[in-house]
């Protein structure tokens, strides 16, 4: 495979617009599905511990799958593995809509997450090769616009199609996209040369076992009272052993399913662990903002799904002049620059009080969403500034894996602490709620007063909830925020001036 595929520029630019949209329409779907899960429990008759697979199912097929990328790219050719995983996914669309019983459901999420997995990174080292080294800053800030922003605009999209129509349409919406994606494919997309690599089954069942154990633990914890739960126990001891066991391998063999060089490359490995708290820090919040509007400020899911659109659009805004910049400004001032203005978005929004206006969501969302966008296109340049053409595919797998994986574990965590922290502020709040300070609140007066006391003490207790709620928010931004200014740092430890790379940077062969 050439470094780079010559295209004539309206094809290039077909073949953008059709990888786009294959690659918004699987990140949609990662996160489209939640709103939706209590009229999906209702519809299918599961239970609320039980529908919670709709979502694990997809997660658990998707991190499995991907890291095969590489090798199947190499075996049966781009083409061919592009084409097959858009007619599955679309498949599985139509299934999960049509489904009537969880089990059917859940089996369609395994299918859809299972083709799903291979769309972003194939759609990323696809638009790596049809672009010249020149243009690849170009090329990554439209694929990093639609990467980013699709798992934001999920939960509104489906919320609104929820509202509209109903729960199925969450995966109707996928099939006319699937199907254009399928003929655009078809007509643009050249063939790759196939290679014959060795398939790596034992490194890929350590990996394997260690990305499933890893997800099982991260969705269920919260149901399961996380490590005082034996399940959640022998899940992590799994999951920890296996990685061990996967790390190993890969360095002592010499066709590890993920390919040895990727780890030889200073500037991958770092912004893969850079990746990992940015987007914990992005996915979180992106998970935490929609129910704290709905719970505490009494907003639909329409109207708090709209709030977080100002987000959005700067992150878009900022990707897109990064990429216009990205010969021009050192690319390590661009990310420190992004990582300190989302600290103070997060500091910023420690500051939210219980009877706040719109204002302070729409501008603290507007300054994240810049600085966050200043970080993810210079981060994935310099990422792939030094990986060989022939590494592409293996490389855009791996770090589409740690995206979806720092999100997976800062929501995990940033839940966790939220939850806990409900409990501990209850309890300090009500503390200090005694008929020394409130007379008000002697019970023989409440007895007295019979209803209307019992209502004062059901009013008194649902704004200690209130106010226990916000404050669990806010101690989560806090720690945002601290872990944004810690991430500065990194920055220094990364190479290279410039984001664009040059034609000798871009590929090594």
């Amino acid at each position: 495979m050439e470094a780079t595929i010559q295209l004539s520029d309206q094809r290039r630019v077909a073949l953008t617009v059709v990888v786009m949209g294959a690659t918004l329409m699987q990140v949609l779907d990662a996160t489209i599905a939640n709103v939706a899960l209590p009229h999906m429990q209702a519809s299918l008759g599961a239970a609320p511990d039980t529908i919670s697979w709709v979502l694990t199912s997809y997660i658990i097929a998707a991190a499995v799958a991907t890291p095969v990328t590489g090798w199947l790219e190499a075996r049966i050719g781009r083409r061919a593995l592009m084409l097959g995983s858009l007619i599955g996914f679309t498949i599985a669309s139509i299934l999960c809509g049509l489904s009537t019983s969880l089990t059917m459901m859940v089996g369609s999420r395994l299918l859809q997450g299972l083709c799903g997995a291979f769309i972003s990174p194939l759609g990323q080292a696809i638009m790596l090769d049809i672009y010249p080294p020149e243009h690849r800053a170009k090329a990554l800030s439209i694929w990093g616009m639609g990467i980013m922003v699709g798992p934001i605009l999920g939960p509104i999209i489906g919320g609104i199609l929820t509202d509209a129509y109903n729960w199925r349409w969450v995966f109707f919406i996928n099939v006319p996209v699937g199907i254009f994606a399928v003929f655009g494919m078809m007509a643009m997309l050249p063939k790759t040369k196939l290679k014959s690599v060795p398939f790596d089954m034992t490194g890929f069942a350590y990996l394997a076992l260690a990305l499933g154990s890893m997800q099982l633990v991260l969705d269920r914890g919260s149901q399961q009272d996380w490590f005082n739960s034996l399940e959640i126990l022998i899940e992590a001891g799994i999951s920890i052993s296996f990685f061990w066991m996967f790390a190993v391998h890969t360095a002592t063999s010499p066709n590890s399913i993920v390919p040895r060089a990727l780890f030889q490359d200073r500037n991958f490995v770092l912004a893969n662990i850079f990746l990992l708290g940015v987007m914990g820090v992005t996915m979180s919040a992106a998970a935490l903002l929609p129910p704290m509007l709905q719970g505490l400020y009494g907003y639909d899911t329409t109207d708090a799904g709209l709030l977080i659109v100002p987000r959005g659009a700067a992150m878009v805004v900022s990707i897109f002049l990064v990429g216009r910049l990205a010969s021009k400004i050192d690319a390590r001032l661009m990310i420190g620059t992004g990582m300190v203005l989302a600290g103070i978005a997060q500091w910023e929004m420690t500051g939210f009080s219980p009877d706040m206006d719109r204002w302070p969501v729409i501008y603290t969302g507007l300054v994240q969403g810049l600085g966050i966008g200043l970080v993810i296109m210079p981060l994935n340049l310099l990422a792939f500034a030094t990986i060989s053409s022939e590494l592409r595919t293996s490389a855009a797998a791996v770090w589409n894996l740690c995206r979806n994986i720092g999100g997976s574990i800062a929501i995990a965590i940033f839940s966790a602490i939220y939850a806990h922290n409900i409990q501990v502020n209850h309890s300090d709040i009500t503390g200090n709620l005694s008929a020394i300070r409130y007379p008000i609140l002697e019970a023989g007066l409440m007895e007295k007063l019979g209803a209307q006391g019992a209502a004062l003490l059901a009013y008194v207790d649902a704004e200690v909830n209130r106010q226990a709620m916000l404050i669990s928010y806010l101690d989560d931004f806090w720690l945002m925020s601290i872990f944004c200014f810690m991430l500065v740092p990194l920055t220094f430890l990364l190479r290279g001036s410039k984001t664009a790379p040059s034609p000798e940077m871009a590929v090594m062969e």
